[in-house]
């Protein structure tokens, strides 16, 4: 599923806006798609549908048609249906299901939601809009967090595991991660949307990992918000995916982006720096000994650093930044650097 990673990532949009149409979504022609008739295999309906996507400028159009029909026969993906089940005829039901999500598809919803659910480290998690959905290159930052609990036992709380706190949990995919992997760690989860907490209480439940989860409707960005923490505190890692998008980038992001997800994930306001400043600003009252890891945009690390600079008071220090696999400066490792 990592196919998709270039349409989340964000991108310059295509020139078109997205245009929602009532009924089928219409061609590019201005004609209507007509329900399909007839015996119609999963190949070749995966066919049929590239084909339409490509021609109105839908990305991934062969990776889209490709996960709805395995979705609507009851597969993850194309490749791991049977392949009696690949040349067989569908069913009328199965042919109206298969139309119906390729129309949103036609409107720029994300696969993602368009499907309901999505693999994040072998998590099988539920999507719903305008929960932000999480991207390839955060697994990345969550083997991060994993290195360094193994490596620090100092991370280790008296119960055995390390508390972490989670600023941003969206879907819950970095939290319940950690938690999957982490059989005695515990996380406090929180985010500024209700949506966001109602969905990552739901995939905690889906995973039976609600036990050691604690989710909380929270803006950091609120003055004295922070304090409602501290009675769970301190905590031995902070980490976050925060809002980075630059606010004058926020046009430029791909309609799928754009016009479904939740703005206030994705807008970091003028420099991209808005909640992260306050993410550090907030560690040393809730922080141990060891660090915060962030998700970033590639212009942040120096930012940061100059911010970190010149507040010597915080006793923080950028130590380590880490590349995506696009060999983009993505991840911070910030650390205490006095008492």
């Amino acid at each position: 599923m990592k196919l998709w990673g270039r349409v989340l990532r964000p991108l310059l949009s295509c020139p078109e806006r997205i245009r929602r149409a009532q009924g089928w979504t219409s061609s590019s022609s201005g004609q209507p798609h007509a329900p399909l008739a007839g015996l119609w295999s999963a190949t070749g309906l995966v066919s049929h549908w590239t084909e339409v996507f490509k021609k109105r400028g839908i990305p991934e159009a062969r990776e889209s048609s490709e996960y709805i029909v395995a979705h609507v026969l009851g597969a993850k993906t194309f490749q791991s249906l049977k392949p009696v089940l690949r040349t067989q005829p569908l069913t009328p039901w199965q042919l109206r299901r298969v139309q119906e999500l390729c129309s949103h598809r036609l409107q720029r919803m994300p696969v993602q939601y368009i499907l309901g659910e999505w693999d994040f480290r072998g998590l099988n998690l539920k999507m719903m809009p305008p929960v932000f959905i999480p991207r390839p290159e955060t697994e990345e930052l969550v083997e991060w967090v994993l290195e360094e609990v193994a490596q620090s036992p100092c991370v280790a709380r008296a119960q055995g595991g390390p508390l972490i706190l989670e600023v941003g949990c969206g879907s819950g995919a970095i939290a319940l991660s950690l938690l999957s992997l982490l059989p005695e760690g515990q996380v406090i989860a929180v985010d500024q949307g209700e949506a966001a907490i109602c969905l990552t209480h739901e995939n905690a439940q889906r995973l039976q990992l609600q036990d050691r989860i604690r989710i909380v409707c929270l803006d950091v960005t609120l003055e004295g918000n922070w304090t409602h923490l501290l009675p769970w505190g301190p905590v031995d890692l902070i980490v976050s995916n925060p809002p980075y998008v630059f606010h004058q980038d926020m046009e430029q992001l791909a309609p799928e982006i754009r016009s479904y997800e939740d703005a206030a994930a994705l807008d970091g306001g003028e420099e991209g720096m808005d909640v992260i400043t306050h993410i550090l600003s907030l560690a040393p009252w809730l922080l141990k000994d060891s660090g915060i890891f962030l998700e970033v945009d590639p212009r942040h690390p120096e930012l940061v650093n100059s911010w970190l600079q010149n507040r010597p008071g915080l006793s923080l220090s950028l130590m380590a930044v880490r590349k995506d696999y696009c060999g983009r400066s993505r991840f911070l490792h910030i650390q205490r650097s006095g008492p």
